[in-house]
């Protein structure tokens, strides 16, 4: 166990030595947050790590002196000369304010900075009984004493986790170990948050005294804000957040992504690490900025960042580099060294130039996966543990794809999935050619993968996220369903996955009148081609039932919480006597008859896909998987 060594030193007798007494709005900020390159300056910020066994003094007699007594100056850069900073910032509408604060307005003054801080915090909604500072002067005089010397341990939550310290001062670490032993004392229900040491460093560095840092933090972790957070509080909780960036980073970053998946062992293993690369190995003058925003705007801000540091990766590593490389360990290295790659102000651009889906629907996508979790037994309370792709490689069998092949395509399925292992459920080899024993096969089976081989030697296929049985919904009507999770792909000649239009261009659900989305059309069966060359015909106004169950969470990506241009735009999956349709609108993506012997593809508006194989083809084999545990 983590030990904290108790003793008291004298205090210092004032401020860190280089810390202006009364700094005015327009100095320079001692972060060396800047909106400019120059800001980074010559040498970098080392950011100290305390080992485990380190034992460090508390002063709990000492007075604070002001904001930015707990920094060791001689660390920190340079401060940047600021400019323009608006006198009124404090009261601009919010929308004003998240402007202001992303282009980096707070690099201007450090005393602004402490102010926005306190200001931003004291407005988080959280709950009625939440630790306030004359809490924490009470706790921390009780557990440590005013004039004696004890051992304390740091907070089980803490266990394995780093102590990264930007250039605090020993004063100022011995004031982030007090404040994470009080918020343990007074926090019992947090079994796990990594994240922790480091926003209680960040916000030493503008806090009047420890009593202003703790109850600062206090209401970060006791924020109860509809659809928004910012401290997961168990390892449940940050795997949850994990997965959910992994499912971002597959559907915002493809190619890199891609790249981690064909390089690395362990994907889930990489992702895990991206909460560390922001409060972590990002130097000082990024962590920062990244934090100005954080504290306006929530974790919706951190999957944004992190992200554009994934997309920053993809264009600064070649592809060979990363044969044989250590991925995690390139991707950290990569992180540390992120002023020779982009500026602040870059990666901040990218960051929100990214179209992210609604804090409302990534609260859903994290509560799928909490969910999932908790299915496979991962409680509030369990120790850290590692997870691994669920495709072995040595015993994975399929009559078209390779197990490197599969392990690709289980990277592009939502995490809370892929940590099941694939299995068979139907195959035209040992079922035969029969549409009916495919749907007995695959009903009751949620999400399903569709693999198809073609006579010339192509493979295609589809990620579907309903079951089978949702056709029956609609009685003697065919029509679409399934979520904005579809996807469909192909394998040979090559590895490509065209995701659902509005993933990558979801400017057009804006602004769309939604009786536009009302119009009758007829069955999509008609779009089915009753023979191989037949070409068909679709329409453009096709139904797609929108069923709800009560008591149910609400789907991720479900097409209900989206307003669409057209019916066209979200034509999933399909299935009736005659065949089954994945992909609609101008064409199928793919298409096939109720022999499952002949298909066809096209270009759809729902996946904005060219054709997947030669457009007729006859099918060779068809596979679907399902997800042990599911």
């Amino acid at each position: 166990m983590l030990q904290v060594g108790l003793s008291l030193p004298r205090a210092p007798g004032g401020a860190a030595g280089g810390f202006p007494a009364q700094p005015e709005q327009g100095d320079g900020d001692g972060d060396g947050t800047s909106t400019t390159q120059g800001m980074l300056g010559s040498s970098p910020v080392t950011v100290m790590i305390t080992s485990e066994a380190d034992t460090w003094d508390i002063d709990t007699a000492s007075s604070c002196l002001g904001c930015g007594q707990f920094v060791d100056w001689d660390r920190m850069p340079e401060p940047e000369q600021q400019a323009n900073i608006p006198r009124d910032i404090l009261t601009q509408p919010p929308k004003e304010l998240k402007r202001l604060v992303r282009e980096g307005c707070l690099a201007a003054s450090r005393a602004l900075r402490a102010q926005v801080y306190h200001r931003l915090c004291q407005q988080v909604a959280c709950r009625l009984v939440t630790p306030d500072a004359p809490v924490y002067s009470d706790v921390a005089s009780r557990l440590f004493g005013k004039h004696s010397a004890s051992s304390h341990p740091l907070p089980d939550f803490l266990e394995g986790c780093s102590m990264p310290t930007y250039c605090l001062s020993p004063d100022g670490v011995t004031a982030m170990k007090k404040i994470l032993i009080c918020i343990g004392n007074l926090f019992p229900d947090i079994t796990y948050s990594p994240i922790l040491p480091s926003l209680v460093a960040l916000l030493l560095h503008y806090s009047e005294d420890e009593a202003q840092c703790f109850e600062n933090i206090s209401r970060l972790i006791a924020s109860n804000a509809p659809h928004t957070s910012y401290i997961d509080q168990s390892f449940l909780a940050h795997r949850a957040s994990c997965m959910t960036f992994g499912d971002l980073a597959n559907k915002h970053c493809p190619a890199a992504h891609k790249l981690i998946a064909s390089s690395s062992e362990n994907v889930f293993e990489v992702y895990s690490e991206w909460l560390s690369w922001l409060f972590h190995d990002l130097p000082f003058d990024y962590a920062i900025r990244v934090f100005d925003v954080y504290v306006l705007e929530g974790q919706k801000v951190l999957y944004r960042i992190a992200l554009a540091l994934l997309k920053q990766y993809r264009l600064s590593v070649a592809s060979p580099e990363l044969e044989g490389a250590d991925t995690k360990a390139d991707l950290q290295a990569f992180v540390q060294n992120i002023a020779t790659h982009t500026t602040v102000d870059k990666l901040l651009e990218r960051a929100f130039g990214i179209r992210l889906f609604s804090r409302k629907e990534i609260w859903l996508l994290q509560m799928a996966n909490r969910k999932a979790l908790m299915e496979r037994g991962i409680t509030m309370v369990q120790s850290r543990q590692s997870f691994h792709l669920a495709v072995d490689m040595q015993t994975f069998s399929s009559g078209m794809v390779t197990a490197q092949e599969m392990r690709i395509i289980w990277s592009w399925i939502p995490e809370r999935f892929s940590l099941s292992p694939p299995l068979l459920l139907f195959s035209t080899s040992e079922d035969g050619c029969s549409l009916q024993r495919f749907y007995s096969c695959c009903e009751g089976y949620e999400p399903t993968v569709l693999l198809i081989k073609t006579t010339e030697g192509e493979v295609c296929g589809a990620f579907l996220s309903s079951d089978w049985s949702e056709r029956k919904k609609n009685g003697a009507t065919s029509g679409f369903f399934g979520t904005g999770e579809c996807f469909v792909f192909t394998v040979r000649p090559e590895m490509e996955r065209y995701e659902w239009v509005f993933i990558k261009k979801p400017e057009l659900a804006k602004a769309v009148p939604r009786s536009r989305q009302r119009s009758p059309s007829p069955s999509p069966m008609s779009l089915l081609s009753s023979s191989p060359d037949g070409c068909g015909t679709s329409s453009n106004h096709l139904a797609v039932p929108t069923p709800q169950r009560k008591g149910r969470l609400s789907p991720f990506l479900a097409i209900r919480h989206f307003l669409l241009p057209s019916k066209t735009a979200s034509m999933f999956m399909s299935g009736s006597r005659e065949g089954i349709i994945i992909g609609g609108g101008g064409g199928q993506a793919l298409s096939l008859d109720a022999d499952l012997l002949w298909g066809r593809t096209e270009h759809c508006e729902t996946f904005d896909n060219p054709p997947l194989c030669q457009e007729n083809f006859r099918v060779q084999l068809l596979e679907v998987w399902g997800f042990q545990n599911t």
